[in-house]
């Protein structure tokens, strides 16, 4: 089972009705990478942020901002987590903690990308699909699709990720068993399986 820090009941914002279902693809990478997720209306940010984290079985051990249009003023905000290292060289931001998914998603208004881990630049298409009823006996957060694993922390971007891809397929390359090794012996780049995600 995937592992991760954040649990079902810390995600859960009180009462809510309706479900927002997104597409999270990460960008630059064929065939696709790609989650597809569903969360309580009543979210913030933040607690998409650590979804997308857990579906994608990253640590949290990087920046990470959102980009997305703001439908009362027509501009781009940048949406994080303000720390003296982020206002020292980027720009102001909108707090995550404070900016609710619904006062930016509509469906007219449906895209935004997620940038995580500055050094490695993996930035995540996150699309609003649908707007749904709740369920009843459903315990939300839930990740009901999605494709091959996600890329591992710290492999140095794309060029790093398909240079590990070529390795992989060559079990006399010299770098074989190290990366392996790294990677962990069960790691598949083509599995992934939506009931493996721990929220």
């Amino acid at each position: 089972m995937l592992a991760n820090v954040y649990s079902g009941e810390e995600l859960m914002k009180g009462p809510f009705e309706k479900i927002y279902q997104f597409k999270l693809s990460i960008k630059g990478i064929t065939p696709k990478i790609w989650r597809r997720i569903q969360v309580p209306e009543n979210y913030i940010f933040l607690d998409i942020h650590k979804t997308i984290q857990a579906v994608m079985n990253w640590k949290d051990y990087h920046l990470h901002e959102f980009e997305m249009q703001n439908p009362q003023t027509g501009e781009l905000d940048k949406i994080g987590k303000a720390d003296d290292d982020y206002e020292t060289f980027c720009e102001p931001l909108v707090q995550e903690n404070k900016a609710k998914l619904s006062k930016y998603f509509t469906l007219e208004n449906k895209v935004a990308l997620y940038r995580y881990d500055f050094g490695d630049n993996w930035e995540v298409k996150v699309r609003l699909e649908e707007i749904l009823p709740k369920k009843q006996g459903v315990k939300y957060p839930i990740c009901t699709a999605g494709k091959r694993a996600a890329v591992p922390e710290d492999i140095g971007g794309i060029w790093g990720y398909e240079e590990m891809l070529e390795i992989l397929k060559e079990p006399e390359h010299e770098e074989y068993e190290h990366t392996v090794a790294w990677l962990g012996k069960s790691f598949d780049p083509e599995y992934f399986n939506p009931k493996d995600v721990a929220f």
